[in-house]
Order: C-alpha cells, then sequence, then structure tokens
C-alpha cells in the first residue's frame, strides 16, 4: 500500500491540517492500492500564501537562473523515467509500454520544447521604429493556480508548470485525485532540481474542494484548467468575480474526413488513433466520416480494426489497451454506448456493452464502432471518453465540412486525402485549434487548444509561455 497523505507547500512535505483520507484504485484490477488526503481550505490558503510570498523574488530571478533550474529538471525527470511510468500504469491504467514511450515521453517532450522556445525568448522587445525609446516587457501573470487531469498526466502537469516556472509565475498545482500519484512524483522531481521554496506547491484534492477554492482565491491571479467542459464553464464562473485570467484545454469531438483517395490504410490508422490510451484523450478523432464509395470497405476495415484490438492489464507488456480510468468512467461508458444502441438508430458493427471475453474485473471497455450514425445523435454529440467510435459517410466535400463542424467542441479535426490542394482547403474551413493531416503529428512548440466549447488557451512551446505572461508598455526607455 502506497501512502502519500502530505503535500509539498514552501519546500516542505507537510501534513493536511485535516485529515481526509482518499483510496488511489488500480483500474486494472479495481484493487486499492494507495491512499492520499484531499485538501481543505486551510491547505489551500498555506499552499497560496507560500506561492505568494514568493512570487516577489522568483519573479526577478534572470533567465539564465531559470534555463539553469529547467534543464536540471529535464535530467532529474530522466533520470527517474521508470518510475514515472510505473506510477502512472498504475494509477490510470496505462500499458506499460504506453506508460514508457507516450506518457512519460510526453512529459520529456514538452520539457525540451520549452527549454528550446524559452531558450529564444525575449521579454523586453522595442515597440518599432516609430517609437524607438518605448519597449514591451513581458511579465510574470503572478501567482497561478494549475488544475489538471488523470488521462494524460506528465503531459498536462508540464504542459502548465514548465511555462509557469520559465515565465516567473510561483503556482499551485492540483493534479486529479484520481491519478495523484504521477503529480506527487512530479514534486520531488521540482524539489530534486533545487527550485526554491514556495515557487512550486502542490496540494491535492477534488474539484468541489481545492478547485474552487483556488479558483475563488483573491491571491491567484491565473488558473490554468485542463478537463470537462462542464468543470472549464464551473471555473470560469467561480473566478468571475476575482476577474483572474482563465487558461482553458477542454474537451473535443474530432472528426476525422477519410476521402476516396486517402490512403489505403485510412481507416485502421483512424481507429488505432480513436482507440490509444483506451479512447481517455480529448483529441481522439472519434467521428469517422467517410466518402460514400468507400464506405461500404471502410465498415468492414473499421470492423475489423476494432476486433483485432487488444484489451488487458496495464501490468502487462504490449500493445493492447488497459482499462479506462474508474468505475465512474465505466459506468458512463457504458450508459452512452447502450444509448447509441437503443436510442440513436445506429448500427453496432463492433464491441458493445459489458466487458471483453475473459476480463471479469477492471474496468475495462470492448473497443467499438457504430456505423451509420445520425450526426444529431447523442453518441456524436457528447464526449464520451473510451473506445467508442462512430462512423458515416458522405457525398460531397461540403457535406464532410459542415459535418465536421457541426458540434459544440473545435479541438482536433483529421483529414486523410491524396490530394495536397484539396487537404489545405479543407483544413482552412475546419472550426477546430488543430488540423491532423494523413497522420502526421505535430512538431514540438506546436501550439495545442481548441475553438468553441474546447477552450481558449494555448500551451506549448512559444505560445504556451505567452499564457502566463502580462504584456507592460514602458516608455522613455534607455538602453543602461
Amino acid at each position: 500500500m502506497i501512502e502519500k497523505r502530505q503535500f509539498y507547500i514552501n519546500g516542505q512535505w507537510v501534513n493536511p491540517a485535516t485529515a481526509h483520507d482518499f483510496d488511489v484504485i488500480d483500474p486494472s484490477t479495481e484493487d486499492v492500492v494507495g491512499v492520499i488526503s484531499l485538501g481543505g481550505q486551510a491547505d489551500t490558503d498555506a499552499a497560496v500564501a507560500a506561492a505568494k510570498a514568493a512570487f516577489p523574488s522568483w519573479s526577478q530571478t534572470s533567465k539564465a537562473e531559470r534555463l539553469e533550474l529547467l534543464e536540471k529538471l529535464l535530467e532529474v525527470y530522466k533520470a527517474r523515467q521508470a518510475d514515472m511510468a510505473e506510477a502512472i500504469s498504475l494509477e490510470m491504467g496505462a500499458p506499460q509500454k504506453l506508460a514508457r514511450n507516450q506518457q512519460v515521453g510526453a512529459g520529456t517532450w514538452h520539457l525540451q520544447g520549452f527549454i528550446n522556445a524559452f531558450k529564444d525568448f525575449e521579454f523586453d522587445r522595442p515597440l518599432g521604429p516609430q517609437a524607438p525609446n518605448e519597449r514591451t516587457v513581458m511579465e510574470p501573470i503572478g501567482v497561478t493556480a494549475l488544475i489538471t487531469p488523470w488521462n494524460w498526466p506528465m503531459n498536462q502537469i508540464v504542459l502548465k508548470a514548465v511555462p509557469a516556472l520559465a515565465s516567473g509565475c510561483t503556482m499551485v498545482l492540483k493534479p486529479s485525485e484520481v491519478a495523484p500519484l504521477s503529480g506527487l512524483l512530479f514534486a520531488e522531481m521540482i524539489h530534486e532540481a533545487g527550485f526554491p521554496a514556495g515557487v512550486f506547491n502542490l496540494v491535492n484534492g477534488d474539484g468541489l474542494g481545492v478547485g474552487t477554492q483556488l479558483s475563488v482565491h483573491p491571491d491567484v491571479d491565473m488558473v490554468s484548467f485542463t478537463g470537462s467542459s462542464r468543470a472549464g464553464i464551473a471555473i470560469s464562473k467561480a473566478a468571475a468575480d476575482t476577474l483572474k485570467r482563465v487558461s482553458l484545454e477542454l474537451g473535443g469531438k474530432g472528426a476525422n474526413i477519410i476521402f476516396a483517395n486517402a490512403a489505403e490504410d485510412a481507416v485502421t490508422n483512424g481507429v488505432a488513433r480513436c482507440m490509444r490510451n483506451s479512447g481517455q484523450s480529448c483529441n481522439a478523432p472519434t467521428r469517422m466520416l467517410v466518402e460514400r464509395s468507400r464506405y461500404a470497405e471502410a465498415l468492414e476495415q473499421a470492423a475489423a480494426a476494432a476486433e483485432a484490438t487488444k484489451v488487458g492489464p496495464a501490468s502487462e507488456e504490449g500493445n493492447h489497451i488497459g482499462p479506462v480510468v474508474s468505475q465512474m468512467q465505466f459506468d458512463k461508458i457504458q450508459a452512452l454506448i447502450e444509448v447509441g444502441i437503443k436510442e440513436d438508430g445506429a448500427t453496432l458493427i463492433a464491441g458493445g456493452l459489458g466487458r471483453p471475453e475473459g476480463l471479469n474485473r477492471g474496468f475495462y471497455v470492448r473497443p467499438t464502432i457504430f456505423a451509420d450514425v445520425d450526426n444529431t445523435a447523442r453518441i456524436n454529440r457528447e464526449e464520451i471518453f473510451g473506445p467508442v467510435m462512430s462512423i458515416m459517410p458522405f457525398d460531397t466535400e461540403e457535406e464532410a465540412i459542415a459535418i465536421a463542424n457541426d458540434t459544440p467542441y473545435g479541438l482536433t479535426n483529421y483529414i486523410q486525402c491524396g490530394d495536397q490542394e484539396q487537404r489545405q482547403r479543407v483544413a482552412r474551413q475546419l472550426r477546430s485549434g488543430m488540423v491532423e493531416t494523413n497522420s502526421v503529428g505535430f512538431g514540438m512548440g506546436s501550439p495545442f487548444g481548441g475553438y468553441k466549447q474546447s477552450g481558449n488557451g494555448r500551451e506549448g512551446g512559444i505560445f504556451g509561455l505567452h499564457e502566463f505572461m502580462e504584456i507592460k508598455a514602458v516608455s522613455c526607455w534607455e538602453d543602461v
């Protein structure tokens, strides 16, 4: 049993003001494998006070000092990758290979990307030749609250904590209480790297408790949140009274448009991309739109790909997908699969209700494909956040664009097309923050974020640094 009841506040591990134990569940087995404590108002206040006290000195440190600490953090992170992979696999069910290569690897990737962007970042910039003695100064926004989800723990913690550190902000991190072990390990890495006391603080808690307390706190200048659109709305309302900045990375319902001239493996690749991380990714391509001339073939390929997707425990090696994170998520996904079968008029061509054969314990979901789904169906409107995909046909380019855009979300869309001119034309018309084409992923430092109910911020590289800064104009600037 892992016991991690303490919080990291002002450079020390401290006991909660009031004990409030919370079990950590292994989603592969449903066993209790650890215990943390959920924080209360006193813990939140102590962490915010530490961050506030540390801000004046940390915000004035040199770029060189911060860069040195970030490079040390990367060194420590790489040295403890095995520990991080084990923690993520245990807490949220990522299989070993996925945990090592993609879950932990996302942290390394983004940390290096921020270091690269930070090296070239100019905090003082001339306005222009029209005002040669005026400077535009980029300054840290202040005390930040970082609220992160369970599905990609290190991806999201690094995307928030590292640019906040680089910009000169201080912070309080509230990782997901469902998957808290990775966040606690990250706090150990921060300590080992040598960041000053109070710059980084961590308090475990739930959304209604510590999450809300941070959102309304008068000494918090910014909230950076990743999670559901429902929770993002609640945080925005909670933060409104203090007019703090709120940066949101929220849900998605991405369309994957497959034109007739797409590569032969476009459908099978699309299914694999949707099922990755057991479908628990906000940018998953969960709506597959197929040009009608390829539709019948696509249904056969998609069903075969789903049936070939292996499901198993996170503790095992292999290319399989693991369980979903919790009983709550399992129940939600099962309910929406049932909606697809009984209410939405869709045709089930793979998977369905219940656990895969031979898996009677653990939060395992059958890789599921629905065909002939109308875009007004609930399974096409709601973010299921599991290994569930819908397929529908289209006849024209204009129809495909209209269907793709007909969603309250706008995070990531996908295009598979052999015509470069058409691919670019369609990409420009899709209302989303990201458009991945022909299965080519995004580069280091690319801006991650969405339109509409998918949020309002951008993370990664130079774009992520800007999120944590204020802009100040200074006149009569003389170089000294």
